[in-house]
């Protein structure tokens, strides 16, 4: 990802000016949303925000870009094809930054990550001693959340065996692996655990990532920035209603992706919505994040050896600057 990220922010002459807003004479702005992901339920607020009219009350049009495994959403920010991007997990915005790809976080959808390692109760793994001498079976790209879990809770990595696995249970059910990873917020899948199903999130190891960050280049983030606090409003108030009115935010989420199942989805947003909100939101509203939390991060990845090329500064990955021009809004709604 970071080297194909690289040449395109290298060549980003090919896109067009890096600043690339939407606009047309007599036209609101339109910001277009990079997912790293496939259209899913983690744009409810988003979803509602559209289809109750608040970002059109902001002055702008939304339109949704889904991502998937041949698309590198960070490259296409970064050479400035769309406006604002979200990534899954914040190691991906401090890696870009290491590399001198210039983007940087602005708010965060998720106020804990939701990352976790599954077990079953006849095997239970419920804190990280417990991973001594078992198999993980984990996805390729998860690996370093591992060894970052391990190194903070002072685990050698001889000590527990990796197992190279997709996205399903089966493995865990078969008994292949003692302990499979996944999101709490995928209900779907972990619906075949039942009431065996043993949970130890990273973020409970020590290991405090933040999930579904939105991010946009340092360009757009000096140059419009009210363009930002706009969209950040707006959404701030499609994930508050989403809250308020769970079954009406999943009726306006099918509508807008007709692939999604009704049923799984009012499953799904009662978890996603306890990671969208928290204490920290009722003090500071819907997108909070602390520099602190950023911080730890970096220092983990670099003690783990993750920058190849050198460690980013903390003000190269992250700017509170959006959050702070919407605190007012953000925190009414909170």
């Amino acid at each position: 990802m970071l080297k194909g990220a690289g040449a395109i922010a290298a060549g980003a002459a090919g896109f067009g000016p890096l600043l690339t807003i939407e606009s047309h004479a007599q036209a609101k702005p339109t910001v277009n949303l990079q997912l790293g992901w496939l259209l899913s339920g983690n744009q409810i607020g988003e979803v509602c925000a559209k289809a109750l009219g608040y970002y059109e009350a902001e002055g702008l049009d939304l339109k949704f870009q889904p991502g998937g495994p041949n698309i590198d959403g960070v490259a296409v920010v970064a050479a400035g094809r769309f406006e604002v991007g979200q990534v899954s997990s914040s190691p991906s915005l401090m890696l870009a930054a290491s590399q001198d790809i210039p983007i940087k976080c602005f708010a965060t959808g998720a106020q804990v990550h939701p990352y976790t390692f599954f077990s079953l109760k006849k095997n239970p793994v419920k804190e990280p001693k417990d991973l001594i001498g078992k198999k993980v079976g984990i996805q390729a790209t998860g690996v370093i959340l591992l060894r970052a879990l391990l190194a903070k809770n002072k685990i050698a990595e001889k000590d527990v065996t990796i197992v190279t696995i997709g996205a399903d249970m089966a493995p865990l059910l078969t008994g292949q692996v003692d302990v499979v990873t996944g999101w709490l917020t995928n209900t779907t899948a972990l619906k075949v655990l039942g009431d065996q199903r043993v949970e130890m999130r990273l973020w409970d190891t020590g290991v405090r990532l933040y999930a579904l960050p939105y991010y946009a280049t340092a360009e757009t983030i000096a140059k419009r920035p009210e363009v930002l606090a706009k969209f950040l409003t707006a959404s701030a108030r499609g994930w508050t209603y989403a809250r308020d009115n769970q079954e009406k935010a999943v009726d306006f989420l099918v509508k807008e992706f007709p692939n999604l199942v009704r049923a799984d989805e009012i499953d799904a947003v009662k978890i996603m919505l306890q990671y969208a909100f928290g204490e920290k939101t009722k003090t500071e509203g819907f997108g909070t994040m602390d520099p602190a939390v950023w911080q730890e991060q970096i220092a983990l990845y670099a003690e783990l050896g993750q920058f190849t090329k050198r460690v980013p500064k903390l003000e190269e990955v992250v700017t509170m600057d959006i959050l702070k021009a919407t605190a007012d809004a953000r925190i009414k709604l909170g």
